[in-house]
């Protein structure tokens, strides 16, 4: 496969997702592996689908072993229901999903510092048969505000994510300009100015979006960005997607930031699925 141009991944910070990759392991044996592939910081989904509160036993571990490793977490979703699975997020879901979702609110913001991970992702959810989406939406602005409060308390940022109609279609934000609206009013209803637009360039192209246009609008309210091929959600240089000029344009329109790898190894261990991305370009350093 061939590698990016140097241009596009110089001075560029990646992490490793490794709720997508490096899944052939279990949770705790993920960072070493990373970490053996060259990557000093990962990002995760919540790690425990079935609880919004897991033991301290299990907080602890998984800081031990992000610790003995040598990588840093920088991204990490709230509680989202059962992802991989079904849901795509709990906190615009009326009842117990909400319910857990606000549980999670401080364990997450909590487990966060004390990792030095300065970023939340706090995914919407579905839409649900029966329910009036605007209740849905003021049930989403509350849970929100209440995320941006305890991020704020740790110093740390809430993204909202698009996610991409094909595939999540229940989901109601599945254009760029659907996410950026609620972190506006995210930002207008805490004063704290800490909500950000998580840019997943995959599910953008996949909502058949201008990815240029979207990064050129964007950056400056961007907080994080994820990376994958279209189609396929593979490694780039899988698909068609023009990702080494995407990342040129990202960097040209100002972000500096993480840039996520969230995407399936293919046929092949997690840690051949880097071989477009020089040995050099992965520390993050």
């Amino acid at each position: 496969m061939a590698r990016f141009p140097e241009a596009a991944v110089t001075d560029r910070r990646f992490d490793v997702n490794l709720s997508i990759l490096f899944t052939e392991y279990p949770l705790l044996e993920r960072p070493a592996a990373a970490a053996a592939a060259g990557f000093a910081a990962v990002e995760l989904w919540w790690p425990w689908t079935e609880t919004p509160t897991p033991a301290q036993s299990e907080l602890d571990g998984l800081r031990a072993a992000l610790s003995d490793a040598g990588t840093r977490l920088v991204g990490l979703n709230f509680y989202a229901g059962q992802l991989p699975g079904p849901d795509r997020g709990a906190l615009s879901v009326p009842g117990e999903e909400s319910e857990r979702f606000r549980a999670n609110i401080d364990v997450a913001a909590d487990f966060a510092a004390s990792v030095g991970c300065t970023a939340l992702n706090a995914l919407y959810g579905n839409r649900v048969e029966g329910v009036d989406p605007a209740a849905q939406d003021e049930l989403a602005l509350e849970n929100l505000v209440l995320a941006a409060r305890a991020a704020e308390r740790v110093g740390a940022t809430v993204l909202i994510e698009t996610l991409n109609k094909p595939e999540s279609p229940l989901y109601p934000l599945v254009s760029a300009p659907s996410a950026i609206e609620v972190v506006d009013k995210v930002n207008a209803a805490t004063g704290l100015g800490n909500a950000r637009f998580l840019l997943d360039i995959y599910h953008l192209s996949m909502n058949g979006e201008d990815v240029s246009a979207v990064i050129a609008e964007c950056a400056g309210k961007t907080g994080h960005v994820q990376i994958a091929d279209n189609p396929g959600r593979g490694a780039p240089g899988t698909g068609s997607l023009p990702l080494g000029r995407h990342l040129e344009e990202l960097r040209n329109a100002g972000y500096d930031g993480w840039i996520g790898l969230e995407y399936k190894p293919g046929d092949r261990p997690s840690a051949g699925a880097f071989d477009w991305l020089p040995s050099g370009a992965r520390s993050g350093r």
